[in-house]
């Protein structure tokens, strides 16, 4: 188990990623493409992305990447930097820049739980090679743009829509109501913040720096934090994948130009009906049943019918927390809401 304890400044300085973390899901998804995992949502984009790799890289080009990143267990600290909640380059780049001491302590922890020996590369890595950590950061940079950079649309949707989980959470509850709403994954009680299946028994005192909390498309089985507790605290944790990436036809070559707000809207009520379209429109980035309902002046049974029927359809996604269900809309949802 992996217990955080909060104190009060903590509570107050915690917060949510301000989006989904390019770097993060570029290293878990990393674990998860070389792992057994039989997740029918992602066996099309293991494939593409086996595809894409023989495809555009070299033998061996991403030989380190991938020996840095095993399937299970404990991989480098550097390579999820704090930075990396600025974007991709903020991030690469302070995988550069990352201390010397720090690049010698993480692969020495790496090499010493790996089951095969880390390539050649890795000691000069530990020595903070220029040349190979540039070679790194290429890999991640190529690797990207296979794996991440044509899904992203669909990455961004699922995290924004646990974001908008979160804050209703935060709104209702504060920075406690927040943390409570992250089970059943974690418990919160009386200042501690609990993940019952963490492989390791470990604390996590934040000593009032707070807690990031990292909504995680590619984060599969459980929340991961890092491992040297000097480190800014991050606690990346998992979302709803919203229907997984398998893509839709003609998926990849960009947006398709709108036809405008006014005459998406007229199509999009002349194909499902005005009112299920105006439930599309209300629910945005996420609203209760009972909202549907005041803001259509309708009866709860009937928003109710309407949200399912499009759930069914696979425009939205519903979450129960309590005694109520909240709604988001899927990237399939917003498409045809903005036309």
């Amino acid at each position: 188990m992996l217990r955080i304890f909060f104190s009060s400044e903590d509570i107050a300085r915690t917060r949510v990623a301000p989006a989904a973390d390019q770097v993060w899901e570029l290293v878990l998804s990393l674990h998860l493409l070389q792992g057994r995992s039989r997740d029918p949502m992602m066996a099309g984009w293991r494939r593409g992305v086996f595809g894409g790799l023989r495809r555009d890289t070299a033998p061996g080009q991403l030989r380190l990447l991938l020996a840095l990143n095993p399937p299970r267990g404990y991989f480098p600290d550097f390579l999820t930097p704090y930075h990396s909640m600025y974007g991709l380059a903020a991030g690469l780049d302070a995988v550069r820049s990352t201390p010397v001491n720090a690049l010698e302590r993480d692969l020495n922890v790496l090499a010493g739980e790996s089951p095969l020996p880390l390539p050649s590369t890795a000691s000069a890595l530990a020595r903070g090679d220029v040349e190979v950590l540039e070679h790194l950061t290429d890999s991640m940079r190529i690797y990207q743009a296979t794996a991440i950079e044509p899904y992203w649309d669909r990455i961004q949707a699922a995290v924004e829509a646990d974001r908008a989980r979160r804050a209703r959470a935060l709104l209702d509850g504060g920075t406690e109501g927040l943390l409570a709403s992250l089970r059943p994954a974690m418990r919160w009680d009386s200042g501690v913040l609990e993940v019952p299946d963490y492989p390791a028994d470990r604390e996590l005192h934040l000593d009032g720096r707070g807690l990031l909390l990292v909504p995680s498309f590619f984060c599969a089985r459980m929340p991961v934090t890092l491992l040297d507790p000097e480190l800014p605290p991050v606690l990346v944790y998992p979302v709803d994948r919203l229907g997984g990436l398998t893509p839709a036809p003609g998926e990849g070559a960009g947006p398709t130009p709108s036809a405008g707000g006014e005459e998406s809207r007229a199509a999009l009520a002349a194909l499902i009906g005005k009112t299920r379209a105006r439930v599309l429109e209300v629910v945005g980035d996420g609203c209760s049943t009972g909202e549907v309902a005041r803001r259509l002046n309708i009866s709860a049974a009937a928003a109710s019918q309407h949200t399912t029927v499009l759930r069914n359809a696979g425009l939205l996604v519903s979450h129960r927390d309590r005694n109520t269900v909240l709604h988001s809309l899927t990237p399939l949802g917003r498409a045809m809401l903005t036309g």
